[in-house]
């Protein structure tokens, strides 16, 4: 038996991604499609800053107080552009001044449409890994997280930011979408203050997904309605676990979760 407190897979790049999850101790979560997997909730959940028991979590695992606090659910981690750490300031500028004063990426990727996002230079692929993304490509590297937010501003008039979670998980991908193309057609139609930071790599990252079987409906579940779930994995997708039958777990969303993981054949 595994158990310990959830959190996001730690994720690597291979011929298919490689998904690893941290309980009592590592599990190869590819090892186990195929298999069934047995999961009870306790009904505890820890923070995942302060570390106390909370009885409902916000964000990415946080208690409220943290979620109203903590520098790592502040609201330029949704929305870059109103990022203050080039200031010296934000909640904990000296955390600011570490993680988001730091060289940032602005990036393509493709599923069904072609979606914008940002992230630390430190998080690439890791990033577009977590979003389940079929393809993706840097389109500039800003020195900071405002510069790269601004960047994602003017670009959403093109392209959307956010990832239709629903069809990544059923596997509908445009064939049809050229990233390369596109990141050039923006650099001759952005005005000139905004392509200063365009980058020249031009690798295209394909990703490669451990799915046994694609869903043609998908349906969430979690472990607030379902403490107890026993279902055979089919496959793995961003941090979702794809189950028999179209149920999908986010296992993201359940960080901070303690829970029991058993394994059958």
């Amino acid at each position: 038996m595994y158990s310990g407190t959830l959190k996001k897979m730690r994720v690597s790049l291979g011929e298919k991604v490689k998904y690893t999850l941290s309980l009592n101790e590592d599990v190869d979560m590819n090892a186990l499609i195929g298999k069934t997997l047995h999961f009870e909730w306790n009904g505890q959940i820890i923070c995942s800053s302060c570390g106390k028991n909370t009885n409902k979590s916000f964000g990415d695992g946080f208690c409220y107080p943290c979620f109203t606090s903590s520098p790592d659910a502040a609201e330029c981690i949704i929305r870059p552009e109103l990022c203050r750490a080039h200031l010296g300031e934000g909640r904990d500028p000296e955390w600011e001044e570490k993680h988001h004063n730091v060289p940032h990426i602005v990036y393509l990727a493709a599923t069904d449409a072609v979606k914008v996002g940002v992230t630390r230079g430190t998080q690439v692929p890791t990033r577009w890994i977590d979003q389940g993304a079929a393809q993706a490509i840097i389109l500039a590297e800003t020195p900071n997280r405002y510069e790269a937010g601004m960047l994602e501003v003017a670009l959403k008039d093109f392209f959307t930011d956010k990832t239709n979670w629903q069809r990544m998980l059923k596997n509908e991908t445009d064939e049809t979408i050229d990233l390369l193309d596109e990141k050039w057609r923006l650099h001759d139609e952005l005005p000139s203050d905004l392509t200063t930071y365009f980058s020249e790599d031009d690798t295209l990252i394909s990703l490669n997904y451990p799915v046994d079987q694609y869903p043609e409906k998908v349906k969430s579940i979690g472990f607030d309605k379902a403490p107890s779930i026993s279902l055979a994995l089919k496959g793995i997708r961003g941090q979702y676990l794809i189950f028999e039958g179209g149920t999908v777990m986010n296992m993201r969303k359940h960080t901070g979760y303690v829970i029991h993981l058993t394994v059958s054949v």
